[in-house]
């Protein structure tokens, strides 16, 4: 199975340091705990978690204004009531246009040392601008998306409070990483389950777990807690098309990585339909089906990728397993707060 090299080498570099949990950082009622079945969250060390800041990065999140026109918001687009993700095939900006790909969710993207399909930005702080940049996103320069920010007395304030200066590019992206940092899915019935309660799944959702680590390859690439690799694969995901979108090519420059895409996580996986980078898959039957007939061929399908065979009882099972198993009763259901004026 192939592993971006990039991955291991940004692990390693000793960026980060790890907290666990999360609310330890500055007191039990400030910030939120790290959910049972994951692990510690890292935390870069020249962007520690204060409550303050993951309040001032929530506004910075919801906030319109840091769009062109102010009618997008991060939220917009990685909606919580929609799996932080838009529940369209592909991310919508403003004035209607059209994005490429498949919003991925920003759930447990703490845990993701390269961000977006292609892993071009590493670690939240270098996806946190991305998006407010992007012309057929929110298409706010970052320079106007600060000078905004600075002219509200209510943001001024609290980037002193936080960082001890004004809004600075810098401190705008560390401030939204923060609060992304903090969605978090875990104890969900899979968890529980693993910890010795039996009851927690039904016998469908066990055996689809059966499955999922054993007939039907899941855990291949979705592995660990976050039940995701960190790497990239290609799946033969629009590979029947004439230009194919070729991922993690465009940033590598590797001809192993064409069209090859980040391994998602599958927590919280039955909220974020549709499916796969292109958004083509709309339930995860379709899914499931598609890794059946083992993808699409191409010159650089996945070793992974290959016919399964299950039965459609089996096919049921996963899918159960998937939605049930992996759902979790604490859902970062968060809202939108008021805003400075």
């Amino acid at each position: 199975m192939r592993r971006s090299l990039v991955k291991w080498l940004l692990g390693s570099v000793g960026a980060l340091a790890v907290i666990a949990p999360l609310a330890m950082a500055v007191g039990e009622a400030s910030l939120p705990t790290v959910p049972a079945g994951l692990k510690a969250v890292p935390v870069p060390k020249d962007n520690p978690m204060t409550a303050e800041k993951v309040a001032l990065g929530k506004q910075l999140y919801f906030d319109k204004r840091l769009s062109k026109d102010n009618t997008m918001s991060c939220a917009t687009c990685h909606d919580p009531a929609k799996g932080y993700s838009n529940g369209e095939a592909f991310a919508v900006g403003v004035r209607g246009e059209l994005g490429g790909r498949n919003t991925p969710t920003i759930i447990n993207s703490a845990y993701s040392s390269l961000q977006f399909w292609d892993g071009r930005a590493a670690h939240l702080e270098g996806q946190a601008l991305g998006p407010i940049a992007n012309p057929v996103e929110m298409d706010l320069s970052i320079e106007e998306a600060v000078k905004r920010i600075n002219s509200i007395a209510g943001y001024r304030e609290q980037f002193q409070k936080v960082f001890g200066s004004d809004c600075t590019p810098d401190t705008l992206a560390k401030a939204i990483a923060a609060f992304e940092r903090t969605i978090l899915s875990g104890d969900a019935p899979y968890d529980r389950f693993k910890a010795g309660d039996k009851t927690a799944l039904s016998e469908a959702a066990q055996r689809g777990l059966k499955l999922f680590t054993g007939k039907a390859n899941c855990s291949s690439c979705h592995s660990g807690p976050n039940f995701m690799d960190g790497a990239f694969h290609n799946l033969g995901v629009g590979f029947d098309k004439s230009e194919p979108d070729l991922g993690r090519h465009a940033i590598s420059k590797q001809e192993g990585d064409k069209g090859a895409f980040k391994t998602p996580t599958l927590r919280e996986i039955h909220r974020t339909a549709p499916y796969m980078h292109d958004g083509s898959h709309k339930t995860l039957e379709e899914v499931v089906d598609y890794y059946d007939k083992g993808g699409t061929s191409n010159d650089y399908l996945d070793e992974e990728i290959f016919p399964l065979k299950l039965t459609a009882q089996e096919k049921a099972d996963l899918v159960t397993f998937m939605k049930e198993g992996l759902a979790s009763p604490s859902y970062p259901d968060v809202k939108a707060p008021e805003l400075p004026q």
